[in-house]
């Protein structure tokens, strides 16, 4: 009995390991087939509808209501990107950056956001 040196089997056939021609082809079918959204064109009333609730958070925000934002997330690979909601108390908005602070410290663009909900309320 012979004892192959390349994978120590006792056929003494050498057995190969099946591997990739094409590096990174699998990662790019991948890729290509992953979805995306398209930023969504607000109507003039879903427009005034955010810009009332966004009113409406930067006025109590002392009172620290908990609220629901939907924004959009642009892909960094390929055009579109996808809509996140993100649930939690806003601390301040700074105005410099144009940007919601949550409690946590997270950060949205105000040109981002889809949607504003108040959480709590019938």
């Amino acid at each position: 009995m012979t004892i192959c040196t390349l994978c120590q089997c006792t056929t003494g056939r050498r057995r190969f390991s099946p591997f990739a021609a094409l590096v990174g082809y699998d990662d790019a079918v991948a890729e290509t087939a992953r979805l995306t959204d398209s930023r969504a064109v607000l109507t003039e009333d879903e427009m005034s509808e955010l810009n009332a609730n966004l009113n409406r958070l930067l006025d109590s925000l002392d009172e620290r209501p908990q609220v629901s934002v939907t924004y959009f997330v642009p892909d960094e690979k390929k055009s579109g990107g996808k809509y996140v909601e993100k649930v939690g108390v806003v601390r301040i908005f700074d105005s410099y950056s144009q940007e919601l602070v949550f409690k946590d410290r997270f950060r949205i663009n105000i040109q981002d956001i889809f949607k504003i909900e108040f959480k709590g309320e019938c």
